[in-house]
This record gives C-alpha cells, structure tokens and sequence, in this order.
C-alpha cells in the first residue's frame, strides 16, 4: 500500500516511478477522490459541531420559553444530523475507492532497479562456477536412470492430477536431506530464528502481504475461507501484522520449511515436464523484519545466504537484478539466483529475494517505536527463498548425473545423508 501524504506532496514523481512499471499516471485520479474524501469528512465534521453547539442552545430556548427558536434549532439539530450521516457515509464509500484504487497499484522500484519490460532486460550482476563439462549428453532429472524409479508423475496424477509428483526411495531422501541442510545452515551459520508456521492463513494475511486481492487466483482458498500459503513469506511477515513493536525488537530474521501451494494459473503450458513447477512444493524460506535505514543492506544479507546454500552443494549459478517490467507487485528491489540445469542447458530461477520498504507494513498496520522517542514508523519487510527445495534436487541431480545412470551427490550433503554419497543406477543409496 502507499502513502498517500507521499502522493500529495509528489505527484509527479509517484507517476514517474509507475511509468517505469509500465502503468499510466495514476495521481490525479487519486488525488481527486482523496481530495473529495476529505471534504466529505470536513463537511460532516462540520455539521456535527454545528449540531453539537445546536444542542446546547436549544435547552436555553426551552428554559426561556421561545418557542420559535426552540423549533428552529430542532429543525436545525435533524437537519445537521442527516447531514453528518450522509457526508459520513460519502466519505467511506470515497475512502474504499482510494483504498480499492492504492491496493491494486505495485510498488515503487527503487531508482537503481534496471529500466525494461520482461526478463530479457533483467541484468546479471553475479556469477558462481562453472558448469561441468560432460562426456555424455546430461539428461534432464525425471529421464536419468537412478531417478525414475524415485519420481512417480503417473500415480500423482492418479491422485491430484498433474503437476504433482509422488517420490520415493533414495529421491525422496535427497529431497528431505536438502530441506534439513538448509534450515541447519541458516540457523547455525545465517543467524535466522527456526519458525514453524501454519499454512492455512486468513483473508487479511493475504492481504498484508499483497497476495489478495489482485493475485487470489494464484492460490488455493478452503471451502471454509482458508487461504493454503503460496509460500512462508505469508505467516512469517505476518507475525508483526497490527503490531508496533520496540526499535530494540529488529531485526527479526526468520526461516521456516514448509509445503507451499500455487495454482499457477498464469503458467499454463509452461515446464510440464517433470517437477520444475508444481502446484505443491516444498520451500525454505527467509524472512526479515528491520529498521527502514538497514533494509537496502538487508537484501544483499538475504541474497548472500541464498547464494551461500548453492555454494556449499558445489551448484553453479549467477544472480541477477530484475528490472521494472519482470519484478513483483509488492518488491522495489529484487534479486534471482539462477541455479545451472545441464539437462536444459541453462540456469533456471531458484530464489528469488526481495525487498519491499514498507509497502507490505502499511497493508498489515506494522510499525516501531523510535528509541529516541516520537511517533510509531513502519516497518520494513524482506523475503525470499533460501531455496526452493524441489528446484535444488533437480539441480543436485543434474549436475551429479554420470554416465551409467547414478549421480554423485554434494559432499556438504553427506552428513545428512548418513553418510551416503550417491545413488546408484538402480535407484538405491550408496
């Protein structure tokens, strides 16, 4: 949500900044309804004083017997009370248009965010390794030998339909034993505080993180309301919602690993094949909760604790800054890292880390009280993967896919693997 005192003092350049988006000017028509908005309010602020000083006039008319005056103030005090009543109702229905119009428009990018209008113009500011050089023809993950047998894309779709998988045996291990490292480095070596979250959220947590209500159809919604989270970035952000905390509180840095459910209603016909893009999928996922003046620093943290897991597994990637047309709704700056697949021969998203000021604070009322005293501010917001974990299997066996069918598995893996280091091209550990 923006600021709407921002809007007023800047008009021009919040239209600026949209126009980068892509978006028409927008202010005069916010303007407009603000400005009528808070006439409404002054008129019906008005007419209530002017009833209130009616009220105590007319017990001195009737003391005094004027009866004349009596009946005018008493026709004054109804008329004034309709009044007060309309003029307030005008300005909700205007402040649902403002707040309906504001709701649906993205954030503000940051000046630095690279100028475009899709991916082609996002600009890679990082890169990691060097793809292996194979004597073979890498395959994709769901066509290597060992792993067939560990991903079932029939029976899921027996169960659920497609865009499901069922995994078994020495792949579903991999994919639990990832999930784990993950969590274990963030926490040990990132800092971040282990949380586990519903994921079952209301209305208004979707809300406050920009979810609802432009992009309902991306997600699932219960029989009973229930909104099944897109990712953690819904509870964990959420944790703050309608609070005003102390200064001293931030930051709050979280990480939490959960299923996560997209319908990907926007996505259709796109990576059908095996597991790159499913409607349900697991994800560790960071989040961070700071003071406005350390959020920018924040993000280039998150991103380095992303990039840091990829690091650890030996997995060549590179990082790249989104530019205005392919960011977010709710980011002003963000940053893809871009795992290597060999079986596409190309790199392929598996975090994306963002920050968002406080667009997502205004929406859910979140802010800090100053140590220095004064009024209560927003709270700045942060999310991203710290990674998505279907997408790291499918690069740990890309990338560790021999000859014969197996994969050789990460070294900084094995630990979690009681001490297996690869699976074998029959499908068992080894």
């Amino acid at each position: 949500m923006h600021d709407i005192r921002a809007i007023r003092e800047n008009p021009a350049a919040f239209d600026a900044a949209l126009s980068r988006r892509g978006l028409e000017p927008v202010s005069s028509e916010v303007l407009r309804i603000d400005e009528a908005r808070r006439a409404a309010i002054l008129e019906a602020e008005t007419a209530q004083a002017e009833r209130n000083t009616a009220n105590t006039a007319i017990g001195f008319a009737k003391s005094g017997g004027d009866e004349a005056e009596f009946s005018r103030l008493r026709e004054l005090i109804s008329a004034k009370k309709s009044k007060t009543i309309n003029m307030q109702s005008r300005a909700k229905e205007l402040d649902d248009q403002l707040t309906k119009l504001l709701e649906g428009l993205p954030n503000l990018p940051f000046e630095d965010v690279p100028d475009g209008a899709d991916e082609a113009d996002n600009v890679e500011v990082h890169r990691w390794g060097t793809p292996r050089q194979f004597d073979f023809q890498p395959k994709e993950h769901f066509e290597i030998a060992s792993v067939q047998t560990g991903l079932d894309f029939e029976t899921a779709a027996k169960l659920s339909g497609s865009r499901f998988v069922v995994m078994s045996g020495a792949v579903a291990r991999v994919h639990r034993a990832l999930a784990q490292f993950m969590l274990d480095t963030h926490i040990t070596e990132n800092g971040l505080t282990e949380t586990w979250t519903p994921v079952l959220v209301r209305d208004d947590m979707m809300y406050g993180t920009g979810q609802l209500p432009k992009f309902g159809e991306d997600s699932y919604q219960t029989t009973n309301g229930w909104w099944l989270v897109p990712t953690a970035e819904v509870p964990l952000t959420n944790i703050v919602n309608g609070e005003t905390v102390d200064e001293d509180y931030l930051p709050r840095r979280y990480v939490a690993h959960t299923q996560c459910f997209r319908s990907e209603a926007g996505s259709a016909g796109r990576d059908t094949a095996g597991m790159l893009r499913q409607h349900q999928f697991e994800k560790v996922e960071m989040v961070s909760i700071t003071h406005p003046d350390h959020s920018r620093d924040e993000l280039d943290r998150m991103t380095g604790c992303a990039q840091g897991i990829l690091e650890k597994l030996g997995l060549p990637y590179r990082t790249v800054v989104l530019c205005t047309g392919d960011m977010g709704f709710g980011a002003r700056r963000t940053h893809d890292i871009e795992v290597w697949l060999p079986g596409q021969n190309t790199y392929r998203e598996i975090s994306s880390v963002s920050v968002c000021g406080d667009f997502q604070a205004r929406r859910m009322n979140a802010r800090f009280k100053p140590a220095s005293g004064g009024k209560p501010e927003y709270l700045h917001t942060l999310n991203g993967s710290g990674l998505a974990v279907g997408r790291c299997l499918i690069a740990v066996l890309e990338n560790g896919q021999e000859a014969d069918g197996s994969v050789t598995l990460p070294e900084a893996l094995h630990p979690w693997l009681g001490g297996k280091t690869r699976i074998a091209a029959d499908g068992a550990m080894a």
